[in-house]
């Protein structure tokens, strides 16, 4: 039977394969060309710091942004292998309102893990992947300054000033910075800094187009524990009703209140993340569709 249409080939498969790479970069180029010079302030955590496939999905990610024009700022926690070393040094991990106690012999831990061990592990794997990268991995490096928070947190710090210029030479010089959530104060005390709260600090100081949180959540629920409640786009006004509720688990507390303070002071859009699926920055980025939750302020920008 004739039907009009021509038979299958070998040749044909690879052309149409090749086409629909051309359509995603053909649907991405209004993103890029919106976002072309724009800061991204991208915290990095979760399993996609320590899934060699995450991990190298994210570089890759992190060397296209450059590429494309735009200028990812990395803010990296470290939770969980500072929890791991301090288990090796006999040490019981404290926590309030999600955040860490941090006293002497803990703030040694710290030190030790977020800035002599995972901040130049990023920078090597970013390396590693085609983009240049430079960390910001000493307290005293002068980027952050930070008060007390509380007596009961110990050396945990607040961030009063983030000095700027160091990262905007940088991104000048397409060189990605990748910051270390440590800080000092003017007498010199040093401190550890939640990495959600460093990050949408030096977001809002860097007047960021979007700030990004990967995280192990597909992002942020209404309901907390119920998979279908999932938010795909809030606006502040709402999220700052959320808080406190029983929606939003401690662990999730201080990366909205990041949002909020970040979105206050003139950043565009923050994104809560699945960084457990690989290349989710581009796709928020660069699709349509997206993905996670994105908190806007309740103008359209």
């Amino acid at each position: 039977m004739v039907t009009g249409h021509t038979a299958p080939t070998e040749r044909r498969s690879r052309i149409a394969t090749a086409m629909a790479k051309a359509r995603v970069l053909t649907e991405a180029m209004p993103y890029i060309q919106a976002f072309s010079g724009e800061t991204v302030v991208i915290k990095y955590g979760g399993s996609a710091m320590v899934d060699d496939d995450l991990r190298s999905s994210f570089a890759r990610d992190i060397t296209l942004l450059g590429l494309l024009g735009l200028r990812p700022v990395v803010v990296h926690g470290g939770g969980p292998h500072i929890t791991r070393a301090m288990a090796r040094a006999d040490l019981e991990p404290q926590w309030v309102d999600g955040l860490r106690v941090t006293d002497k012999a803990t703030f040694r831990v710290v030190l030790a893990t977020l800035g002599y061990e995972i901040n130049p592990d990023i920078v090597q794997l970013l390396s590693d992947h085609g983009a240049t990268a430079k960390g910001f991995m000493d307290p005293d490096s002068g980027l952050l300054i930070a008060r007390r928070r509380h007596p009961d947190l110990g050396f945990v710090g607040e961030i009063v000033q983030v000095r700027t210029e160091a990262i905007q030479v940088l991104l000048e010089r397409g060189v990605v910075p990748v910051v270390a959530p440590l800080a000092c104060d003017e007498d010199g005390n040093h401190y550890n800094v939640n990495a959600d709260t460093a990050a949408g600090a030096i977001a809002a100081a860097m007047q960021a187009r979007k700030l990004i949180y990967l995280t192990d959540v597909e992002g942020l629920y209404r309901d907390f524990g119920d998979e279908d409640s999932l938010i795909d786009t809030i606006f502040l006004s709402d999220l700052r009703e959320m808080l406190g509720s029983a929606s939003v688990s401690a662990g999730m507390l201080p990366k909205l209140e990041s949002c909020i303070q970040a979105l206050e002071n003139g950043v565009r859009q923050a994104h809560i993340l699945d960084g457990r699926i690989q290349h989710a920055v581009l796709l928020e980025v660069f699709t349509p569709e997206g993905i996670g939750t994105m908190i806007t302020p309740q103008e359209k920008w």
